[in-house]
């Protein structure tokens, strides 16, 4: 209602104006009467705009005022005209429906498995070190984040980088490795000096935790791949070792059977491992534990139906989200 009235006044202020420049003497004071009506009108129609402008276009306020009042203003005639069309076009111009820019999608399944965000993104960090074009100063501080996280993926990393052709990148990746793989060689001194001395004195409790103990330990040095070649044998066969140690005092161990089973697995002895494996499972062990060592068990002595039984298994359990492609694979072979 507004803006029409605007619009009117704004048309009755330019005619007045015009009539009075036409009709009116060439005096300055007829100049002036005129560009005072007229300016009125032009600022009476830059209202007017304004209210019917989207409200895009209408942001920020004054320079959109001041730029349809100069348009109107500074071009006689012609300015005003175009101004007012221009309104008379917003006015009846339907109001343009928009689409949704953005659809709604569902949240996707949390994997409980899956560490949360502050993980660590293993594959993105090994692109990011073998990158020999990053700055150096980068890829440093990226190695010393290694010290934060699990042995087992940074060893690797770390192994990767030996060969880098910046000279730092290199001794720093081995002082690391040097470092992790010390520390785990000074618990297995301390550890084999409690044996020896739990063994002298008879004691077979102190004597079993500390057997147990160092059985952890080398398969430490084997789990984060800190030993490769004939030390990662001669790791396994002294965890091998120090588990039947533990064995012997607690022969209903099931999570000894489990690691005996690993053990006789990585040293190349299958069938050994496979009855270690059924011994955890007879003490109670998880199905899910134990039915995938089974399956790799069965893969190695080439016992190929029973791979895919032992997968179908798996197949019952939900729970095993990083297993589902193999599953899948052997379910559908």
């Amino acid at each position: 209602m507004f803006q029409t009235k605007f619009g009117l006044y704004a048309l009755t202020l330019e005619a007045a104006a015009w009539a009075g420049l036409l009709l009116g003497s060439d005096s300055d004071r007829a100049l002036l009467l005129y560009l005072g009506a007229h300016g009125a009108a032009c600022a009476l129609v830059a209202l007017a705009a304004l209210a019917l402008l989207p409200p895009r276009l209408a942001t920020p306020r004054l320079p959109a005022l001041l730029l349809v009042f100069g348009v109107a203003f500074a071009v006689p005639l012609l300015g005003f005209l175009a101004a007012v069309a221009g309104i008379l076009f917003l006015q009846a111009l339907a109001p343009h429906a928009r689409g949704e820019i953005f659809s709604a999608v569902a949240l996707p399944k949390i994997d409980v498995h899956q560490r949360s965000g502050t993980g660590f993104r293993q594959a993105g960090m090994r692109a990011f070190l073998a990158n020999a074009r990053a700055p150096v100063a980068n890829r440093l501080r990226a190695l010393v984040a290694l010290q934060n996280i699990s042995g087992r993926v940074a060893s690797p990393l770390l192994r990767d980088v030996l060969t880098d052709p910046s000279e730092d990148i290199r001794l720093l990746a081995y002082g690391m490795l040097d470092n992790k793989e010390k520390l785990l060689n000074g618990a297995i001194h301390r550890e084999s000096q409690r044996l020896q001395a739990a063994a002298d004195g008879a004691d077979d409790a102190e004597h079993a935790d500390a057997a147990k103990k160092l059985a952890d330990l080398y398969w430490e040095l084997v789990y984060q791949e800190l030993v490769q070649g004939d030390l990662r044998t001669h790791a396994l066969q002294q965890s091998l070792a120090y588990t039947d140690l533990s064995l012997a005092r607690a022969p209903d161990d099931a999570a000894l059977h489990l690691r005996h089973g690993r053990l006789l697995q990585s040293l190349g002895r299958p069938a050994e491992a496979g009855a270690a494996y059924d011994r955890a499972r007879a003490l109670g062990m998880p199905k899910s534990r134990i039915v995938p060592y089974l399956a790799e068990v069965a893969y190695d002595l080439g016992d190929y139906t029973g791979v895919r039984a032992l997968m179908r298994e798996l197949g019952d359990w939900q729970s095993l989200p990083r297993l589902k492609p193999v599953i899948g694979y052997w379910s559908r072979t």
